[in-house]
């Protein structure tokens, strides 16, 4: 199980009866399907894992390419990450972008890696390590600043205290101090900011866990793919973490 679906056994029975109560196994009309919903959803991790092509994915199931297809377009979005509503008093999330190579270019603009890319906010509780927030994706040539608001993060967030890069410029949220165009920065505003990275660098560690789950290195999924690929990733690292 973990090395198909990044998840432990015990955490794939909870994200089973998760989707059941939420009915995700409910009959549905017309042709039923050819797989248990353990396996469909199986199917759905392994493919966000490996992404292996359609082609290769369907034999391992013993169903065919468009069986295949119709399940990821069905059960993709049901294990979508439930945003966080409210923070305890106290809490310190981070938010940082990060770029997922899109083959869809109608949501996808070329970026800074020089790819046709999707700017995702992710936004991390930084004392748990667990994703609260993922914004829309917005084209990967829009600068963090403008993702932030346009993706939704920020609604998200609410007034929950927040640190970012300095790339978050002029959006409220904690940065570390510029220095200035002559000379250094004080001692106690070197001391913030190197706590500040120590900090921070939590959501790179996230973001290293979240792309051990291949789709995110180059997705082939079209319109909403991407982004329900990501929640759904975002809610199997948060069951792992918890674990």
């Amino acid at each position: 199980m973990p090395p198909f679906s990044g998840l432990r056994s015990r955490d794939f029975r909870k994200l089973i009866t998760l989707l059941r109560r939420e009915g995700a196994d409910r009959t549905r009309r017309g042709r039923p399907w050819s797989l248990p919903l353990e396996d469909r959803v199986l199917l759905v991790a392994v493919y966000w894992r490996t992404n292996l092509t359609l082609r290769q994915l369907a034999p391992l199931f013993g169903i065919s390419k468009s069986s295949a297809d119709r399940i990821i377009d069905h059960i993709g979005p049901l294990p979508a990450l439930k945003q966080r509503q409210r923070s305890h008093a106290g809490t310190v999330l981070i938010v940082d972008g990060t770029l997922v190579p899109t083959r869809d270019h109608s949501i996808a603009e070329r970026s800074k890696n020089y790819r046709y890319s999707t700017n995702h906010q992710v936004v991390v509780d930084a004392d748990t390590r667990l994703v609260v927030a993922v914004g829309r994706p917005v084209p990967g040539n829009r600068n963090d600043c403008k993702a932030w608001a346009e993706s939704g993060a920020k609604a998200a967030v609410g007034r929950t205290t927040t640190i970012a890069d300095g790339g978050y410029q002029g959006t409220g949220l904690v940065i570390p101090h510029r220095r200035p165009a002559s000379g250094e920065l004080c001692g106690w505003k070197q001391e913030h900011n190197r706590s500040h990275k120590q900090v921070r660098a939590r959501v790179e560690h996230v973001f290293a866990r979240m792309k051990t789950w291949k789709v995110l290195r180059d997705c082939r999924l079209k319109g909403d793919g991407v982004h329900y690929a990501i929640l759904g990733i975002a809610h199997l690292h948060n069951l792992r973490q918890a674990s």
